[in-house]
């Protein structure tokens, strides 16, 4: 999960510079320009034809996308994973793009890696050694979230409450911990997940 520690305005700086660095590595030649435009950078959002300012969150599974090559080599792999771990893969979309924006080379501060943004422990214990690499971080991710479906009886909730805080925070607190950033994290979530499910 990526978190910002920074507050006020030494965090936005921070995390300006972040994505900085991350656009100099997506288009080196752009990566001096100011954030603001239009466009997104491809590895992070594909290619999509017209203005993509809209309030609508980028979704590479709607229809008329056309997705960069690295997308599109993703998309069979999510939807395999969420297949083999019974999980639907509209969640997993969502899940992927909450947490890493589609990035398989993703990192938080924290040490989450890869497009789902395992903890190396837990990565460990899911059977993935190479977090980055995106057929075993997609794997894991699905893996874990099949395991917190059946722990906490489907309560979408309250799974992804635990996949952001951890099934102990969730259990300490009887549902959703009073934490904003995994409040936020959940009804983003929910709401990636909802806008793609009448697509499907």
């Amino acid at each position: 999960m990526i978190e910002m520690r920074l507050k006020g305005p030494e965090g936005v700086r921070a995390r300006i510079e972040e994505l900085r660095a991350r656009l100099r590595e997506v288009c080196p030649d752009k990566g001096s320009e100011p954030l603001a435009g239009s466009r997104m950078p491809a590895p992070l959002a594909g290619s999509i034809g017209g203005d993509n300012s809209s309030a609508r969150p980028f979704d590479p599974t709607a229809q008329g996308v056309r997705l960069s090559p690295e997308l599109a080599t993703l998309m069979p792999l999510i939807e395999d994973a969420a297949n083999q771990n019974n999980i639907d893969p509209a969640l997993l979309h969502s899940i992927v793009q909450a947490e890493s924006g589609y990035d398989v080379n993703a990192r938080s501060r924290a040490g989450a890696l890869g497009l789902t943004q395992l903890m190396p422990a837990t990565a460990a214990s899911l059977g993935v050694t190479n977090p980055f690499d995106a057929a075993q971080n997609l794997n894991g991710g699905a893996k874990y979230l099949s395991q917190l479906m059946g722990r906490f009886n489907g309560d979408l909730s309250l799974v992804l409450a635990a996949y952001n805080a951890g099934p102990g925070a969730v259990q300490k607190h009887g549902g959703i911990p009073p934490y904003s950033e995994t409040r936020a994290y959940v009804q983003k979530v929910l709401d990636l997940y909802n806008q793609r499910r009448p697509n499907r």
